[in-house]
């Protein structure tokens, strides 16, 4: 059976929230980048032959190196998952990155602008309580940087710098909220796409198992039960022969073979998923079944007489017969071809009557025969796997399977499935 598969994601995109945090690590990353190389110009210009001058070049440019590495380390761990862990580095390469700035604010006061994304990242890499510590130094140090090149110190130096820092702890609380809910999107959607696979494996195994289900109840309504009667005729053809009744013999073989037709059909047809050969549609429109269950009970003496027994098997039509939809029709026919077979191997009945009825809102199967009869009470589980599966055909369209019998007093399996009809539908 053909499972249908379910079709390759498309490429996914990314949420809103994604995006404005990608848009925020880029604006810091630009930000500290555009800051740190115009206060490495704005010094060299002014003064352009002062050693102190070409101090700040060299550690702006090892101030850049350091910082360039650990946004490619941190960014190759978060696409490749390799590469050192920036949970377990990132407090060192911080430390790093601020100790070179506050050696660069020492040689000028122009990059005490770098201050303000070395605020975000601060808030970012560590703990809340330890980085708004962070950003309080580093407000001091914009302050005390300022008062040590200016030689005074203005309000202005003041409201500055505690604004920007009040400003960025805010900022870093928004971004913050965004990271932990782009992140919890992040795990909901892998935990979707694993429910998805799971789901889909799921359905492909119940389908296998649907069709192995199948495939067990067709084999053992029909092809086991033809092999069963073609051994048991093929068994008394030999004992004719023995006895030099070629007659006899000849007869039970073309009821063997005609047998082994039926069978072979019968296999080709639930190899394909379709309903019996033997319920094909009449040309007047009206139902195969009771046509079908009257051949199998003639088939049934016909058996019974090539193993020896005298078994009587008559069909009842009981009321107008009318279409049925074909899993009704398939799942009587099975009922009827199980029920005969057990008749025929343990019953030892000489007579057995199936009556095919329909009602209003039902449609009825009776299988009798006056056998030998079992108790029931050893079937509560359902019996054997013919019963069982008898139960589950019968469940699978809201019908009942009733079984009476007891030790000498013969089985009656009785069926009733609903037609559901009302109100200007018609049965198919």
């Amino acid at each position: 059976m053909s499972v249908p598969t379910e079709p390759a994601p498309g490429p996914v995109q990314p949420s809103a929230g994604a995006l404005v945090l990608r848009v925020l690590r880029i604006g810091l990353h630009t930000g500290f980048a555009g800051l740190l190389a115009f206060a490495v110009v704005l010094t060299l210009i002014n003064a352009p032959h002062a050693p102190l001058s070409w101090l700040a070049l060299l550690l702006g440019l090892l101030l850049a190196g350091v910082y360039l590495a650990g946004t490619i380390v941190e960014k190759r761990h978060s696409t490749t998952g390799t590469g050192p862990d920036p949970r377990r580095y990132g407090a060192a390469w911080l430390a790093l990155v601020t100790v070179l700035w506050v050696a660069l604010v020492a040689v000028s006061g122009n990059f005490v602008w770098l201050a303000f994304p070395l605020f975000f990242l601060h808030l970012h890499v560590l703990k809340t309580a330890h980085a708004v510590f962070a950003v309080a130094m580093l407000t001091g140090v914009v302050i005390l940087s300022q008062w040590w090149h200016n030689g005074r110190l203005e309000p202005a130096m003041l409201i500055g710098p505690m604004v920007g820092a009040v400003f960025a702890v805010f900022m870093a609380m928004a971004y913050r909220a965004l990271y932990l809910d782009g992140e919890n999107q992040r795990r909901a959607l892998a935990e979707l796409r694993r429910t998805r696979v799971e789901l889909a494996q799921s359905q492909h195994d119940a389908g296998v198992l649907a069709e192995r289900a199948r495939l067990a109840r067709e084999i053992h309504d029909t092809l086991a039960q033809g092999l069963s009667s073609i051994v048991l005729v093929s068994r008394g053809a030999a004992n004719a022969l023995d006895a030099g009744d070629t007659t006899t013999a000849a007869e039970r073989i073309r009821l063997a073979q005609s047998t082994a037709s039926e069978n072979l059909a019968e296999a080709r047809s639930f190899i394909h998923g379709l309903s019996s050969p033997q319920l094909e549609p009449r040309e007047d429109g009206a139902s195969a079944l009771a046509d079908s269950l009257a051949r199998l009970c003639s088939a049934t003496e016909r058996q019974a007489a090539a193993r020896g027994d005298q078994l009587r098997c008559r069909f009842n039509l009981d009321g107008d017969s009318v279409r049925l939809p074909a899993p009704y029709e398939v799942t009587l026919l099975r009922a009827a071809q199980a029920s005969l077979a057990n008749v025929l191997a343990h019953a030892k009945a000489r007579t057995a009557v199936v009556t095919l009825g329909f009602l209003d809102e039902d449609v009825t199967l009776d299988i009798y025969d006056d056998g030998v009869g079992f108790d029931p009470s050893k079937y509560d589980g359902g019996g054997g796997f013919g019963l069982l599966t008898l139960r589950e055909r019968v469940a699978a369209l809201n019908g009942r399977l009733d079984l009476e019998s007891a030790p000498g007093e013969g089985t009656v399996v009785a069926i009733r499935l609903p037609l559901r009809t009302g109100p200007g539908e018609e049965r198919e």
